[in-house]
């Protein structure tokens, strides 16, 4: 049984609406463990274009499961040393926060493996 390379990527305007308050990034920035496999997150490359500190976190059904501050116009690349397997059927997606009124881009470049 071989294991499958899936990406969530893209460009991806926002508004901050608080950086307690955070956001679906997009629809393409949302996935679905499928039934039948685990995934496993294996790295993030953000980037993010505001003059404000953003904060991108990795939601597991809703909750938290990493967060990947990223500064100023600024990026980060953080491979993910402790891989954990995600269930089929579980619901992962990419939220951003930002203070109240920012506006930017955020580039997003999440790697994850299906096995």
């Amino acid at each position: 049984m071989g294991s499958t390379p899936r990406f969530l990527q893209g460009v991806f305007a926002f508004i901050g609406t608080g950086l307690d308050d955070p956001q679906l990034i997009d629809a393409a920035t949302r996935y679905q463990v499928p039934s039948g496999v685990t995934a496993q997150p294996l790295y993030f490359r953000g980037g993010n274009s505001s003059g404000e500190l953003i904060v991108v976190t990795l939601w597991r059904d809703g909750a938290s499961m990493r967060v990947f501050p990223m500064g100023a116009r600024s990026s980060v690349n953080v491979p993910l040393r402790v891989v954990e397997d995600v269930d089929p059927d579980t619901v992962l997606e990419l939220v951003v926060a930002a203070p109240a009124g920012c506006t930017g881009e955020v580039v997003i470049d999440f790697g994850l493996m299906e096995v």
